[in-house]
């Protein structure tokens, strides 16, 4: 598993690593979507996590929910077209559980892409994301996970 100054990365999942988020494939062709351990750490505790309603579509570059802590407030991006097929309601009773497990019950939504083969294709595989990641930490000025 890639670690990047402390964070994280999962190399069995897909990443849109400017947008800081993971995409894991499921066996029904649905994807599930979730904040990376490097978006946790930079927003740092969650307070809020506001997703879209099942059956929402929801275009490329445009937001599934909206994800505030104490000093940030912003979206969660999809990559692709998609349609949301569910929401972590867990994470909307408590958004905290997205900081201490980004890649297990932190998840944010499952999608149902318009076009999983393509939109698969966009994305950066967990196997070679930590050059990726090292250079977008180094660009925001971030020093990394380690509290």
């Amino acid at each position: 598993m890639p670690t990047v100054r402390g964070c994280m990365l999962p190399d069995d999942l897909l990443y849109d690593v400017e947008n800081n988020i993971w995409y894991r494939a499921n066996d029904d062709g649905s994807v599930t979507l979730g904040m990376t351990a490097v978006a946790a750490a930079m927003a740092g505790q969650l307070v809020a996590f506001t997703p879209r309603k099942a059956g929402r579509k929801v275009e490329a570059g445009k937001s599934c929910a909206t994800i505030e802590s104490g000093k940030w407030v912003g979206p969660a991006k999809v990559a692709f077209d998609a349609e949301v097929l569910a929401v972590n309601d867990a994470l909307v009773a408590s958004p905290r559980v997205a900081n201490s497990d980004p890649y297990g019950e932190g998840w944010l939504v499952k999608l149902r892409p318009a076009d999983w083969g393509t939109a698969k294709a966009t994305l950066t595989p967990g196997t070679a994301v930590a050059g990726p990641y090292e250079a977008k930490m180094t660009a925001d000025g971030f020093a990394g996970c380690a509290a």
